[in-house]
């Protein structure tokens, strides 16, 4: 099978330091070559990948400083994947909706994989109008807030068996991965080791967008001595961070998409203590992989009992449900029912328009992340 695989260009295939989406590019690109499928990447000149690779810009734009409008640069992408689409059987997306209109006008055996959150007022219309574009979820629970969308399947992320190895936990210590934002909740995992009395190791990334939050509402919580910030740590640092760490905190406070650090602790034996948000609910097994928790009182007497947790257990939970070899069949066999259906398209114009979800303003962020 011919594939296209079109990333995001704000981090590099994969990326250098923190990125989820483009991660899980790269690794399901490379899976779908070592199954034996003709794959040609779209992504930044810095990306490395089994496939061949279509640069579009010569390095990931959020680590560019001269870049300033990162939207043009995905234009030209949608351009390059334009001129090719004779080349290929199905194109995969993973830049949101920006192409759907070209895609509706082209029809080209095509997918969408949405890797953001999606209970924004703003795109209630936007999947009003492109009510016929497939799209594909990272979990069940991201689907709730569009159910007049073109669901045609949910596929969990996956990661390379090899790309972390067990570890024993010994350091003695809790952890932290991700951004500081307010719905990443860093400030209820400091909260969590104080009542815990254990130490927090934060290996977090600070974005231009969230900087006066961590300013004003975290670096005043990291002057304790159980608290440790670390800042952004790369793949090669992940593996012995999260193996030696008791468990992972996951304190989110908003509907997560998925949350691949947790499958990333699962991978190296260490167990997830998360708070009851979003996809979290799929993603552990409970009592096997981790605990799921509504306050920081239930995280506290969680953290109690995580040696109850058998970290190899925790592990072969990882093997089982969240390796890469997974995710690639099941996109193949999304790929297939779109090739079988040719275009997938249904004439624009709709005789009935689906009910808005009425979603409380009140419970967005201002600003959001892109992964």
């Amino acid at each position: 099978m011919k594939i296209a695989q079109v990333s995001p260009l704000y981090e590099s295939v994969p990326p250098k330091l923190y990125g989820g989406t483009e991660r899980i590019v790269a690794y399901l690109t490379d899976a779908l070559v070592d199954q034996g499928h003709d794959v040609t990447l779209f992504a930044s000149g810095d990306s490395q990948t089994k496939a061949q690779l279509v640069p579009i810009c010569h390095s990931a734009l959020r680590l560019d400083h001269t870049v300033v409008d990162q939207l043009a640069h995905h234009i030209v992408e949608l351009q390059k994947v334009q001129e090719q689409l004779v080349d290929f059987d199905v194109i995969h997306y993973h830049i949101d909706y920006i192409h759907f209109p070209l895609s509706r006008i082209n029809q080209k055996p095509q997918l969408t994989t949405l890797h953001g959150r999606l209970d924004l007022l703003d795109l209630q219309d936007l999947y009003n109008h492109f009510s016929d574009m497939p799209v594909v979820s990272i979990s069940d629970a991201q689907q709730k807030p569009l159910p007049q969308a073109n669901w045609i399947g949910t596929v969990y992320h996956g990661l390379p068996k090899n790309l972390y190895h067990y570890g024993a936990g010994e350091g003695n210590y809790v952890a932290f991965v991700g951004r500081i934002s307010p719905e990443k909740r860093v400030d209820r995992a400091i909260e969590i080791a104080k009542q815990a009395n254990i130490r927090l190791k934060i290996a977090a990334k600070v974005d231009p967008v969230d900087r006066q939050y961590y300013e004003q509402e975290i670096k005043p919580l990291l002057n304790h001595p159980l608290i440790e910030f670390i800042g952004e740590i790369g793949e090669v640092e992940k593996e012995t961070f999260l193996g030696n760490a008791r468990a992972l905190l996951f304190p989110i406070d908003w509907p997560e998409p998925f949350g691949m650090v947790m499958i990333e602790a699962m991978a190296c034996g260490t167990p997830v203590i998360a708070f009851r948000n979003g996809s979290v609910p799929e993603v552990i097994d409970v009592g096997e992989s981790g605990f799921t928790v509504e306050s920081v009182s239930e995280a506290v007497e969680a953290l109690n009992n995580i040696d109850l947790i058998d970290r190899q257990g925790c592990r072969e939970v990882f093997e089982r449900r969240f390796l890469d070899t997974r995710m690639a069949h099941e996109y193949v066999e999304l790929y297939e029912q779109m090739i079988e259906k040719g275009a997938y398209i249904f004439p624009p114009s709709r005789t009935t328009r689906p009910k808005r979800v009425d979603l409380s303003q009140d419970t967005l962020p201002s600003q959001l992340p892109k992964n």
